[in-house]
């Protein structure tokens, strides 16, 4: 016989419930501000600005002070450890700034990778030592939800069962671990887009993932209702010569998720993956037009593709802050509607928005 222990209590699952639903109710997504110290600063050296404090907080004030409306298409916001922690011009923490909004504040927790001795330089996640206390200190703090990325790479010998059933149940873990604190837990089991391979390819190892990714959620007793998945689309690898279309990609991705992922999963907010601001839109927008059934919603948990035409208009320049939030609210827009499978092409797109966000084995 086996036992459920310890098990939740009916209020900490409802809680969790409603966490999760409210950060995916209907056209809302996630968005992700939860870049480490050296991946903002080489977003901030492309519009020429300098790594500091000071420029890292004063970008994500300007995201963060956006009009209200933001919260019709944002319904959560995941945050890097130094901006949970940072506050606006006026004093104001950034946690409760968001939460005036009615925008559920997460963080990211894990502390990157390691190398999985024995694989051929497949990697593992590192941050479970002291996570508990982590996750209980961070609720304190203003967090209700987390987020924990795992990292595999499609070669012809990658991903490896051994590098698959080890990420899989460190993200069980984790999972379990929030849980138990009161937060809900974003589950990213991410295969990088580097690489030739084919969309075939692409989804067969998705697919086999997120199996592997399920079945030690359910081993490790986790309250599916109460986490959201945070996985890549199914894409043909960035080097591949075959170009598929957005329609191509939705049916092999909502076909893998059909075959993977429980019903009981409130939503799934698609990483970005390097995809260009719009092509990310209009992937999601397929998928949400795709005539497969969907259990759960299909939304965005995007970084690069929700900043980047924001970033872009800022420049680093204070004079630039509203031209910097209208292009953010926009973007954030789009996706709502793609969220909905309501975006239509206007066929007038500024440049950042089309430029490829690709960057070889990404680190958060």
């Amino acid at each position: 016989m086996t036992h459920q222990f310890p098990a939740l209590s009916p209020e900490q699952k409802k809680a969790l419930s409603d966490t999760a639903q409210r950060i995916v109710a209907s056209g809302k997504g996630i968005l992700a501000a939860d870049e480490s110290v050296g991946t903002m600063g080489n977003r901030l050296q492309r519009i020429n600005v300098e790594n500091t404090e000071e420029n890292r907080r004063a970008f994500r004030e300007i995201l963060f002070s956006s009009d209200t409306s933001i919260n019709q298409s944002i319904g959560g916001v995941i945050l890097f450890h130094e901006t949970l922690y940072q506050k606006d011009s006026s004093g104001k923490p950034f946690p409760a700034l968001i939460k005036e909004k009615g925008i559920v504040v997460g963080i990211k927790l894990d502390k990157g990778t390691a190398p999985l001795a024995g694989t051929n330089g497949e990697t593992t996640i590192q941050g479970l030592d002291g996570l508990a206390e982590r996750c209980a200190q961070y609720k304190k703090d203003g967090a209700d939800f987390a987020k924990w990325r795992a990292v595999l790479k499609i070669t012809s010998t990658t991903p490896s069962q051994l590098a698959i059933q080890e990420n899989a149940n460190t993200l069980a873990r984790y999972a379990s671990i929030c849980q138990q604190h009161g937060l809900v837990p974003i589950v990213e089991p991410e295969i990088l887009p580097d690489g030739d391979h084919d969309l075939q390819r692409c989804q067969y190892v998705t697919e086999k993932v997120l199996a592997a990714v399920y079945k030690a959620l359910n081993d490790h007793h986790v309250y599916l209702e109460g986490t959201l998945l945070k996985p890549n689309m199914v894409t043909a690898g960035h080097s591949c010569s075959k170009k598929y279309t957005p329609q191509d990609i939705a049916i092999a991705t909502v076909t893998t998720l059909l075959r993977t992922v429980p019903a009981a999963v409130p939503g799934i907010c698609f990483l970005s993956g390097g995809q260009s601001e719009e092509e990310a839109s209009v992937n999601l927008n397929a998928m949400n037009q795709s005539p497969l059934p969907k259990p759960w919603k299909l939304t965005f948990s995007y970084g690069r593709a929700l900043q980047a035409s924001a970033l872009a208009a800022w420049l680093g320049k204070n004079e630039n802050k509203k031209a910097a939030q209208e292009a953010f609210r926009k973007r954030a827009q789009i996706n709502s509607l793609a969220c909905r499978g309501q975006y239509v092409l206007s066929g007038k797109t500024d440049t950042a928005a089309t430029q490829s966000l690709f960057t070889a084995s990404y680190t958060y």
